[in-house]
Protein backbone atom coordinates (compact mmCIF):
# COMPACT_ATOMS: atom_id res chain seq x y z
CA UNK A 1 0.00 0.00 0.00
CA UNK A 2 1.39 3.39 -1.04
CA UNK A 3 2.51 5.72 1.76
CA UNK A 4 0.65 9.02 2.00
CA UNK A 5 2.62 12.27 2.14
CA UNK A 6 0.96 15.61 2.94
CA UNK A 7 2.85 18.56 1.39
CA UNK A 8 2.20 21.97 2.95
CA UNK A 9 3.55 25.05 1.15
CA UNK A 10 2.07 28.39 0.09
CA UNK A 11 3.93 28.35 -3.26
CA UNK A 12 1.91 26.58 -5.95
CA UNK A 13 4.98 25.83 -8.10
CA UNK A 14 6.65 23.96 -5.26
CA UNK A 15 3.49 21.96 -4.58
CA UNK A 16 3.21 21.03 -8.24
CA UNK A 17 6.89 20.05 -8.42
CA UNK A 18 6.82 17.96 -5.23
CA UNK A 19 3.57 16.24 -6.22
CA UNK A 20 5.14 15.11 -9.51
CA UNK A 21 8.41 13.95 -7.90
CA UNK A 22 6.76 12.05 -5.04
CA UNK A 23 4.10 10.47 -7.26
CA UNK A 24 6.83 9.21 -9.59
CA UNK A 25 8.44 7.56 -6.53
CA UNK A 26 5.21 5.71 -5.77
CA UNK A 27 3.90 7.89 -2.95
CA UNK A 28 0.31 9.09 -2.67
CA UNK A 29 0.59 12.86 -2.41
CA UNK A 30 -1.87 15.39 -0.95
CA UNK A 31 -1.06 19.12 -1.34
CA UNK A 32 -2.40 22.12 0.62
CA UNK A 33 -1.36 25.79 0.81
CA UNK A 34 -1.76 26.63 4.51
CA UNK A 35 -1.29 25.31 8.02
CA UNK A 36 -5.02 25.48 8.69
CA UNK A 37 -5.77 23.35 5.60
CA UNK A 38 -3.06 20.90 6.69
CA UNK A 39 -4.68 20.40 10.11
CA UNK A 40 -8.06 19.83 8.45
CA UNK A 41 -6.57 17.22 6.10
CA UNK A 42 -4.82 15.42 8.96
CA UNK A 43 -8.10 15.29 10.86
CA UNK A 44 -9.77 13.67 7.85
CA UNK A 45 -7.04 11.07 7.31
CA UNK A 46 -3.71 10.83 9.13
CA UNK A 47 -0.83 10.79 6.62
CA UNK A 48 2.37 8.79 7.00
CA UNK A 49 4.52 11.92 6.59
CA UNK A 50 4.14 15.70 6.41
CA UNK A 51 6.48 17.96 4.39
CA UNK A 52 5.90 21.35 6.02
CA UNK A 53 7.11 24.76 4.92
CA UNK A 54 8.08 27.11 7.76
CA UNK A 55 7.34 30.54 6.28
CA UNK A 56 3.64 30.73 5.39
CA UNK A 57 1.03 33.46 5.90
CA UNK A 58 -1.47 32.93 8.72
CA UNK A 59 -0.58 29.82 10.66
CA UNK A 60 3.14 29.40 10.01
CA UNK A 61 5.06 26.12 9.91
CA UNK A 62 6.34 26.22 13.50
CA UNK A 63 2.85 26.76 14.94
CA UNK A 64 1.42 24.14 12.60
CA UNK A 65 4.11 21.69 13.75
CA UNK A 66 3.23 22.42 17.37
CA UNK A 67 -0.47 21.71 16.78
CA UNK A 68 0.28 18.53 14.82
CA UNK A 69 2.50 17.15 17.58
CA UNK A 70 -0.03 18.05 20.29
CA UNK A 71 -2.81 16.05 18.66
CA UNK A 72 -0.97 13.51 16.48
CA UNK A 73 2.46 12.93 18.09
CA UNK A 74 3.07 9.81 15.99
CA UNK A 75 3.02 11.74 12.68
CA UNK A 76 6.51 12.35 11.25
CA UNK A 77 7.18 15.90 10.01
CA UNK A 78 10.03 17.12 7.80
CA UNK A 79 10.40 20.92 7.81
CA UNK A 80 11.29 22.91 4.66
CA UNK A 81 12.56 26.49 4.53
CA UNK A 82 14.24 28.89 2.14
CA UNK A 83 15.24 31.11 5.05
CA UNK A 84 16.63 28.38 7.25
CA UNK A 85 19.03 28.99 10.07
CA UNK A 86 20.45 26.84 12.82
CA UNK A 87 18.22 28.41 15.50
CA UNK A 88 15.02 27.63 13.56
CA UNK A 89 16.19 24.09 12.78
CA UNK A 90 17.01 23.40 16.44
CA UNK A 91 13.64 24.79 17.55
CA UNK A 92 11.75 22.63 15.04
CA UNK A 93 13.70 19.52 16.06
CA UNK A 94 13.02 20.14 19.76
CA UNK A 95 9.32 20.41 18.94
CA UNK A 96 9.38 16.96 17.34
CA UNK A 97 10.28 17.51 13.67
CA UNK A 98 12.15 14.52 12.26
CA UNK A 99 14.37 16.53 9.87
CA UNK A 100 14.96 19.98 8.39
CA UNK A 101 15.82 20.58 4.72
CA UNK A 102 16.64 23.87 3.00
CA UNK A 103 15.25 25.36 -0.20
CA UNK A 104 16.00 25.26 -3.03
CA UNK A 105 15.31 21.58 -2.47
CA UNK A 106 17.89 19.05 -3.56
CA UNK A 107 16.06 16.09 -5.10
CA UNK A 108 18.56 13.63 -3.61
CA UNK A 109 18.36 15.15 -0.10
CA UNK A 110 14.57 15.38 -0.27
CA UNK A 111 14.03 11.74 -1.21
CA UNK A 112 16.58 10.59 1.39
CA UNK A 113 14.83 12.62 4.11
CA UNK A 114 11.45 11.20 3.05
CA UNK A 115 12.78 7.61 3.06
CA UNK A 116 14.46 8.00 6.46
CA UNK A 117 11.39 9.62 8.05
CA UNK A 118 9.08 6.89 6.75
CA UNK A 119 11.51 4.17 7.93
CA UNK A 120 11.58 5.79 11.36
CA UNK A 121 7.76 5.94 11.40
CA UNK A 122 7.59 2.23 10.54
CA UNK A 123 10.08 1.35 13.29
CA UNK A 124 8.10 3.38 15.83
CA UNK A 125 4.93 1.52 14.85
CA UNK A 126 6.68 -1.84 15.23
CA UNK A 127 8.10 -0.86 18.62
CA UNK A 128 4.67 0.28 19.82
CA UNK A 129 3.14 -3.00 18.65
CA UNK A 130 5.85 -4.96 20.47
CA UNK A 131 5.28 -2.92 23.64
CA UNK A 132 1.56 -3.52 23.41
CA UNK A 133 2.14 -7.23 22.84
CA UNK A 134 4.50 -7.30 25.83
CA UNK A 135 1.91 -5.56 28.01
CA UNK A 136 -0.78 -8.03 26.94
CA UNK A 137 1.58 -10.94 27.54
CA UNK A 138 1.57 -10.19 31.25
CA UNK A 139 -2.12 -9.39 31.68
CA UNK A 140 -3.72 -11.24 34.59
CA UNK A 141 -6.94 -12.65 33.15
CA UNK A 142 -10.08 -13.09 35.19
CA UNK A 143 -12.62 -11.33 37.40
CA UNK A 144 -13.18 -14.03 40.02
CA UNK A 145 -13.07 -12.93 43.64
CA UNK A 146 -9.66 -14.55 44.12
CA UNK A 147 -8.19 -12.73 41.12
CA UNK A 148 -9.79 -9.40 42.04
CA UNK A 149 -8.16 -9.67 45.48
CA UNK A 150 -4.80 -10.52 43.88
CA UNK A 151 -5.04 -7.52 41.52
CA UNK A 152 -5.90 -5.22 44.41
CA UNK A 153 -2.91 -6.51 46.36
CA UNK A 154 -0.71 -5.89 43.31
CA UNK A 155 -2.04 -2.35 43.01
CA UNK A 156 -1.05 -1.60 46.61
CA UNK A 157 2.28 -3.43 46.79
CA UNK A 158 3.82 -2.88 43.33
CA UNK A 159 4.58 0.88 43.61
CA UNK A 160 6.56 0.33 46.82
CA UNK A 161 10.07 -1.12 47.13
CA UNK A 162 8.91 -3.88 49.49
CA UNK A 163 10.27 -7.37 48.86
CA UNK A 164 7.65 -9.96 47.93
CA UNK A 165 7.43 -13.73 48.37
CA UNK A 166 4.98 -15.30 45.91
CA UNK A 167 3.64 -18.77 46.67
CA UNK A 168 1.43 -21.03 44.60
CA UNK A 169 1.18 -24.36 42.83
CA UNK A 170 3.05 -25.06 39.61
CA UNK A 171 1.36 -23.48 36.60
CA UNK A 172 -0.67 -20.87 38.52
CA UNK A 173 1.22 -17.86 37.12
CA UNK A 174 3.71 -16.82 39.80
CA UNK A 175 6.08 -15.45 37.15
CA UNK A 176 3.18 -13.44 35.71
CA UNK A 177 2.59 -11.83 39.11
CA UNK A 178 6.31 -11.04 39.47
CA UNK A 179 6.36 -9.29 36.09
CA UNK A 180 3.30 -7.25 37.03
CA UNK A 181 4.92 -6.12 40.26
CA UNK A 182 7.96 -4.93 38.28
CA UNK A 183 5.91 -3.26 35.51
CA UNK A 184 3.77 -1.34 38.02
CA UNK A 185 6.74 -0.26 40.15
CA UNK A 186 8.93 2.84 39.92
CA UNK A 187 11.70 0.49 38.71
CA UNK A 188 9.87 -0.49 35.52
CA UNK A 189 12.35 1.45 33.37
CA UNK A 190 15.20 -0.69 34.71
CA UNK A 191 15.82 -4.41 34.08
CA UNK A 192 14.03 -7.31 35.67
CA UNK A 193 16.54 -10.14 35.93
CA UNK A 194 15.29 -13.69 36.45
CA UNK A 195 17.19 -16.42 38.27
CA UNK A 196 15.99 -20.03 38.16
CA UNK A 197 17.30 -21.12 41.55
CA UNK A 198 16.70 -24.80 40.84
CA UNK A 199 18.85 -24.74 37.70
CA UNK A 200 22.09 -23.27 39.05
CA UNK A 201 24.75 -25.87 39.97
CA UNK A 202 26.27 -25.34 43.43
CA UNK A 203 29.78 -24.83 42.07
CA UNK A 204 28.59 -22.04 39.75
CA UNK A 205 26.29 -20.18 42.15
CA UNK A 206 28.81 -17.45 43.02
CA UNK A 207 29.77 -16.81 39.41
CA UNK A 208 26.11 -16.76 38.34
CA UNK A 209 24.90 -14.41 41.06
CA UNK A 210 27.98 -12.22 41.60
CA UNK A 211 29.85 -12.51 38.29
CA UNK A 212 33.58 -13.06 37.86
CA UNK A 213 36.70 -11.27 36.74
CA UNK A 214 38.76 -12.32 33.73
CA UNK A 215 41.03 -15.21 34.67
CA UNK A 216 39.23 -15.93 37.95
CA UNK A 217 39.14 -19.63 37.02
CA UNK A 218 39.77 -21.88 34.05
CA UNK A 219 37.49 -20.82 31.24
CA UNK A 220 36.91 -17.28 32.56
CA UNK A 221 38.18 -15.60 29.39
CA UNK A 222 36.35 -12.32 29.98
CA UNK A 223 34.81 -10.41 32.86
CA UNK A 224 31.17 -11.37 33.45
CA UNK A 225 28.56 -9.44 35.38
CA UNK A 226 26.40 -11.45 37.78
CA UNK A 227 22.63 -11.39 38.14
CA UNK A 228 22.73 -8.96 41.07
CA UNK A 229 24.93 -6.58 39.08
CA UNK A 230 22.64 -6.78 36.03
CA UNK A 231 19.58 -6.03 38.17
CA UNK A 232 21.04 -2.84 39.68
CA UNK A 233 18.25 -0.28 40.28
CA UNK A 234 15.79 -2.84 38.90
CA UNK A 235 14.20 -6.07 40.13
CA UNK A 236 15.75 -9.46 40.82
CA UNK A 237 13.30 -12.36 40.50
CA UNK A 238 14.41 -15.49 42.37
CA UNK A 239 12.18 -18.20 40.89
CA UNK A 240 11.80 -21.57 42.66
CA UNK A 241 13.67 -20.24 45.70
CA UNK A 242 12.58 -23.33 47.64
CA UNK A 243 14.80 -25.50 45.40
CA UNK A 244 17.98 -23.53 46.10
CA UNK A 245 20.69 -25.51 47.90
CA UNK A 246 21.59 -24.60 51.49
CA UNK A 247 25.05 -23.48 50.34
CA UNK A 248 23.51 -21.15 47.77
CA UNK A 249 20.97 -19.91 50.33
CA UNK A 250 23.80 -18.88 52.66
CA UNK A 251 25.62 -16.89 49.97
CA UNK A 252 22.39 -15.31 48.74
CA UNK A 253 21.37 -14.25 52.24
CA UNK A 254 24.65 -12.39 52.72
CA UNK A 255 24.25 -10.25 49.62
CA UNK A 256 20.55 -9.68 50.29
CA UNK A 257 21.39 -8.29 53.70
CA UNK A 258 24.39 -6.19 52.65
CA UNK A 259 23.46 -5.28 49.03
CA UNK A 260 27.15 -5.46 48.18
CA UNK A 261 29.54 -8.14 46.91
CA UNK A 262 32.81 -8.86 45.15
CA UNK A 263 32.99 -10.68 41.85
CA UNK A 264 34.71 -14.05 41.87
CA UNK A 265 38.43 -13.35 41.51
CA UNK A 266 37.98 -9.64 42.23
CA UNK A 267 38.76 -7.37 45.18
CA UNK A 268 36.50 -4.40 44.36
CA UNK A 269 33.30 -4.14 46.42
CA UNK A 270 30.26 -3.51 44.24
CA UNK A 271 27.19 -1.89 45.78
CA UNK A 272 23.81 -2.64 44.26
CA UNK A 273 20.24 -1.47 44.72
CA UNK A 274 17.80 -4.25 43.86
CA UNK A 275 14.23 -5.08 44.73
CA UNK A 276 13.87 -8.81 45.32
CA UNK A 277 10.83 -10.87 44.36
CA UNK A 278 10.97 -14.58 45.17
CA UNK A 279 8.59 -17.36 44.17
CA UNK A 280 8.08 -20.94 45.28
CA UNK A 281 5.66 -23.84 44.92
CA UNK A 282 6.81 -25.28 48.26
CA UNK A 283 5.64 -24.70 51.83
CA UNK A 284 8.80 -22.96 53.05
CA UNK A 285 7.78 -23.18 56.70
CA UNK A 286 7.58 -26.97 56.33
CA UNK A 287 10.94 -26.92 54.51
CA UNK A 288 12.43 -24.99 57.46
CA UNK A 289 11.17 -27.66 59.89
CA UNK A 290 12.84 -30.33 57.72
CA UNK A 291 16.10 -28.36 57.73
CA UNK A 292 15.94 -27.81 53.95
CA UNK A 293 15.50 -24.03 54.05
CA UNK A 294 17.10 -21.33 56.17
CA UNK A 295 14.68 -19.53 58.47
CA UNK A 296 16.70 -16.28 58.34
CA UNK A 297 16.47 -16.23 54.53
CA UNK A 298 12.74 -16.93 54.72
CA UNK A 299 12.13 -14.03 57.09
CA UNK A 300 14.27 -11.73 54.91
CA UNK A 301 12.27 -12.57 51.78
CA UNK A 302 8.81 -12.82 53.31
CA UNK A 303 8.15 -9.09 53.74
CA UNK A 304 4.95 -9.14 51.67
CA UNK A 305 3.53 -12.65 51.14
CA UNK A 306 1.33 -13.13 48.08
CA UNK A 307 -0.50 -16.31 47.15
CA UNK A 308 -1.55 -17.08 43.58
CA UNK A 309 -4.78 -19.13 43.67
CA UNK A 310 -4.94 -22.45 41.82
CA UNK A 311 -7.32 -22.68 38.88
CA UNK A 312 -9.78 -24.87 40.79
CA UNK A 313 -10.41 -21.89 43.12
CA UNK A 314 -11.26 -19.59 40.19
CA UNK A 315 -13.14 -21.79 37.70
CA UNK A 316 -15.38 -18.84 36.76
CA UNK A 317 -12.32 -17.39 34.99
CA UNK A 318 -11.98 -20.41 32.68
CA UNK A 319 -14.16 -19.01 29.82
CA UNK A 320 -12.09 -15.79 29.73
CA UNK A 321 -8.81 -17.70 29.85
CA UNK A 322 -9.93 -20.06 27.07
CA UNK A 323 -10.87 -17.13 24.83
CA UNK A 324 -7.51 -15.45 25.40
CA UNK A 325 -5.61 -18.67 24.64
CA UNK A 326 -7.68 -19.26 21.48
CA UNK A 327 -6.92 -15.72 20.27
CA UNK A 328 -3.22 -15.94 21.12
CA UNK A 329 -2.76 -19.29 19.38
CA UNK A 330 -4.72 -18.14 16.36
CA UNK A 331 -2.58 -15.01 15.97
CA UNK A 332 0.73 -16.81 16.45
CA UNK A 333 -0.04 -19.65 14.00
CA UNK A 334 -2.51 -18.09 11.54
CA UNK A 335 -5.00 -20.85 12.39
CA UNK A 336 -8.60 -19.62 12.17
CA UNK A 337 -10.05 -19.05 15.66
CA UNK A 338 -12.47 -21.65 16.97
CA UNK A 339 -15.45 -21.21 19.22
CA UNK A 340 -15.73 -23.27 22.39
CA UNK A 341 -19.34 -24.26 23.08
CA UNK A 342 -20.99 -23.42 26.44
CA UNK A 343 -21.34 -27.17 27.16
CA UNK A 344 -17.61 -27.69 26.60
CA UNK A 345 -16.75 -24.74 28.85
CA UNK A 346 -19.04 -26.09 31.56
CA UNK A 347 -17.25 -29.42 31.35
CA UNK A 348 -13.87 -27.71 31.71
CA UNK A 349 -15.13 -25.87 34.78
CA UNK A 350 -15.90 -29.22 36.46
CA UNK A 351 -12.31 -30.48 36.10
CA UNK A 352 -9.83 -30.15 39.00
CA UNK A 353 -6.86 -28.77 36.94
CA UNK A 354 -3.85 -30.14 38.85
CA UNK A 355 -1.64 -28.46 36.22
CA UNK A 356 -3.51 -25.15 36.64
CA UNK A 357 -3.49 -22.44 33.96
CA UNK A 358 -0.55 -24.02 32.15
CA UNK A 359 -2.54 -27.25 31.74
CA UNK A 360 -5.52 -25.29 30.41
CA UNK A 361 -3.34 -23.43 27.89
CA UNK A 362 -1.88 -26.73 26.63
CA UNK A 363 -5.35 -28.24 26.23
CA UNK A 364 -6.61 -25.24 24.24
CA UNK A 365 -3.60 -25.49 21.93
CA UNK A 366 -4.27 -29.21 21.41
CA UNK A 367 -7.94 -28.58 20.63
CA UNK A 368 -7.11 -25.76 18.20
CA UNK A 369 -4.88 -28.16 16.27
CA UNK A 370 -6.83 -31.41 16.48
CA UNK A 371 -10.51 -30.37 16.22
CA UNK A 372 -11.37 -30.13 12.50
CA UNK A 373 -14.51 -28.00 12.78
CA UNK A 374 -14.95 -24.37 13.77
CA UNK A 375 -16.82 -25.29 16.99
CA UNK A 376 -15.12 -27.13 19.86
CA UNK A 377 -17.94 -29.11 21.44
CA UNK A 378 -18.36 -31.28 24.48
CA UNK A 379 -17.56 -34.43 22.48
CA UNK A 380 -14.20 -32.92 21.44
CA UNK A 381 -12.93 -32.63 25.02
CA UNK A 382 -10.64 -35.62 25.69
CA UNK A 383 -10.03 -37.55 28.91
CA UNK A 384 -9.27 -36.79 31.69
CA UNK A 385 -10.93 -33.38 31.21
CA UNK A 386 -14.03 -35.16 29.90
CA UNK A 387 -15.05 -37.74 32.52
CA UNK A 388 -17.45 -39.33 30.04
CA UNK A 389 -14.60 -39.82 27.57
CA UNK A 390 -12.61 -41.63 30.25
CA UNK A 391 -15.49 -43.98 30.95
CA UNK A 392 -16.09 -44.59 27.25
CA UNK A 393 -12.44 -45.51 26.93
CA UNK A 394 -12.78 -48.08 29.69
CA UNK A 395 -15.95 -49.48 28.07
CA UNK A 396 -14.14 -49.82 24.75
CA UNK A 397 -11.43 -51.73 26.61
CA UNK A 398 -14.07 -53.98 28.15
CA UNK A 399 -15.48 -54.84 24.73
CA UNK A 400 -12.00 -55.77 23.54
CA UNK A 401 -11.33 -58.06 26.50
CA UNK A 402 -10.49 -61.73 25.86
CA UNK A 403 -12.80 -63.17 28.52
CA UNK A 404 -16.06 -62.38 30.31
CA UNK A 405 -14.20 -62.10 33.63
CA UNK A 406 -11.77 -59.53 32.21
CA UNK A 407 -14.59 -57.56 30.55
CA UNK A 408 -16.61 -57.56 33.78
CA UNK A 409 -13.60 -56.27 35.71
CA UNK A 410 -12.94 -53.44 33.24
CA UNK A 411 -16.60 -52.40 33.22
CA UNK A 412 -16.91 -52.52 37.01
CA UNK A 413 -13.78 -50.41 37.45
CA UNK A 414 -15.04 -47.79 34.97
CA UNK A 415 -18.49 -47.77 36.59
CA UNK A 416 -17.18 -47.31 40.13
CA UNK A 417 -14.72 -44.60 39.07
CA UNK A 418 -17.44 -42.67 37.24
CA UNK A 419 -19.79 -42.85 40.23
CA UNK A 420 -17.06 -41.76 42.66
CA UNK A 421 -16.38 -38.71 40.50
CA UNK A 422 -20.10 -38.02 40.29
CA UNK A 423 -20.26 -37.83 44.10
CA UNK A 424 -16.94 -35.94 44.39
CA UNK A 425 -15.18 -38.91 46.01
CA UNK A 426 -17.70 -39.33 48.83
CA UNK A 427 -17.56 -43.09 49.43
CA UNK A 428 -20.66 -43.28 51.66
CA UNK A 429 -22.87 -41.50 49.11
CA UNK A 430 -21.43 -43.54 46.25
CA UNK A 431 -21.98 -46.85 48.09
CA UNK A 432 -25.59 -45.90 48.83
CA UNK A 433 -26.22 -44.80 45.21
CA UNK A 434 -24.92 -48.03 43.64
CA UNK A 435 -26.42 -50.31 46.31
CA UNK A 436 -23.31 -51.83 47.94
CA UNK A 437 -21.89 -51.85 51.45
CA UNK A 438 -19.34 -49.10 52.20
CA UNK A 439 -16.76 -51.70 53.26
CA UNK A 440 -17.31 -53.64 50.04
CA UNK A 441 -16.81 -50.46 47.99
CA UNK A 442 -13.60 -49.76 49.92
CA UNK A 443 -12.26 -53.22 48.96
CA UNK A 444 -13.09 -52.67 45.30
CA UNK A 445 -11.45 -49.22 45.28
CA UNK A 446 -8.30 -50.77 46.74
CA UNK A 447 -8.46 -53.75 44.40
CA UNK A 448 -8.83 -51.56 41.30
CA UNK A 449 -6.20 -49.12 42.62
CA UNK A 450 -8.39 -46.08 42.04
CA UNK A 451 -5.87 -43.39 42.99
CA UNK A 452 -7.26 -40.43 44.86
CA UNK A 453 -10.24 -42.26 46.36
CA UNK A 454 -8.67 -44.78 48.74
CA UNK A 455 -8.21 -42.31 51.56
CA UNK A 456 -11.61 -40.64 51.12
Amino acid sequence: MAKTILVVDDEGSILQSLEGILSDEGYETVCVKSGTEALDKIEEAIPDLVLLDIWMPGLDGIKTLEKIKQTYPQVQVVMMSGHGNIETAVKATKMGAYDFIEKPLSLEKLLLAVKNALDYYRLEEEINLLKEKDRNKYNIIGESRAIRELKEQLRIVAPTNAWVLISGENGTGKELVAHNIHRLSNRSGKPMVEVNCAAIPEDLIESELFGHEKGAFTGALTMKKGKFDLAHEGTLFLDEIGDMSLKAQSKTLRILQEQKFERVGGAKTIHVDVRVIAATNKDLEAEIEKGAFRDDLYFRLNVIPMRVPPLKERVEDIPSLVQVFVDEFSMSTNIEPKEVSPEALEMLQRYDWPGNVRELRNLVERLMIMVPGRIIGKKDIPAPFNKGAAVNGELTGALQADSLKEAKGKFERAFIEAKLKEFDGNISQTAEAIGVERSNLHRKIKGYDLAGFRSS
